[in-house]
């Protein structure tokens, strides 16, 4: 019997018009600064704020940072639990799920008990401290994303295999890693990298807490004292998220092929 396509296609338009009701509504809105007209003066008043550059660009410049600390503690880490040490899989993956259970709040406060200025490492003292401080805290963050792309990107290859063909023709490990496992969970890296990405963007807690000027708190400041920015800032945000996903499938799908090809 033909089974009937009815319930999954009303699911699927209920889920989208839960999804992007409120969106479309915030994006009306966003555009009703001018009395009377629909335009986009909120988004030429928030792209204009010198206040939003340097947020924006302060989150940006983290969030690559925090990208490359994540890549090259997690990629490791991840090899070499899959090659030598698979008991320890379920350690390590309990441990890189704890970010998902402890609040931010109380890992943030945890820093700033642990390196405050009274502490063997002061690294509240200093700009460039605090920096360090809050990239680390959104590789805490973003871990578990990280590590579940990157997980998931060894498994679907051969690691021992590539690992005892690239030492036989003498590479170290160093060249292994760089050269023989990185090209080959490309794709992997690429999703942990962007999902860490959209993370960054849009924390509040950390950045907040630790008093730098990124994008999470001038969001949270010019929606309590503003009226339609807010709603364009909160486009924005949802376009950078969303072409952060966009790129995911875009490099996933061209990996693909060039794996067939």
């Amino acid at each position: 019997m033909k089974k009937s396509t009815f319930g999954p296609w009303l699911a699927m338009i209920l889920g989208a018009a839960y999804f992007l009701i409120p969106l479309i509504g915030t994006l009306e809105f966003s555009m009703r600064m001018k009395r009377g007209v629909y335009s986009f003066e909120a988004y030429k008043v928030v792209l204009g704020d010198p206040r939003f550059q340097e947020s924006f660009s302060y989150s940006v410049m983290l969030a690559l940072v925090t990208i490359a600390i994540g890549v090259l503690l997690v990629v490791p880490t991840a090899y070499w639990v899959q090659l030598r040490l698979p008991k320890l899989r379920p350690v390590v993956e309990f441990v890189t799920l704890l970010p998902l259970v402890i609040p931010a709040i109380v890992i943030v406060f945890g820093y700033l008990r642990m390196y405050n200025s009274q502490s063997w490492l002061p690294l509240t003292d200093t700009r460039r401290g605090t920096d360090l401080l809050l990239a680390f805290g959104y590789v805490t963050l973003a871990l578990p994303y990280m590590y579940r792309s990157v997980d998931t990107g060894l498994r679907a290859i051969d690691v021992r295999t590539l690992t005892e063909a690239a030492e036989s023709l003498g590479a170290g490990w160093a060249t292994i890693l760089f050269r023989v496992i990185f090209p080959n969970i490309r794709s992997a890296i690429l999703s942990g990298a962007f999902l860490t990405f959209a993370i960054v963007i849009g924390e509040f807690t950390f950045a907040a807490l630790l008093d730098r000027p990124a994008f999470g708190p001038y969001l949270q400041l010019v929606g309590a004292n503003r009226a339609y920015e807010p709603a364009a800032l909160a486009i924005i945000a949802f376009v950078v998220t969303w072409a952060c996903m966009g790129l995911i499938q875009v490099f996933g799908a061209a990996r693909g092929t060039g794996s067939k090809s």
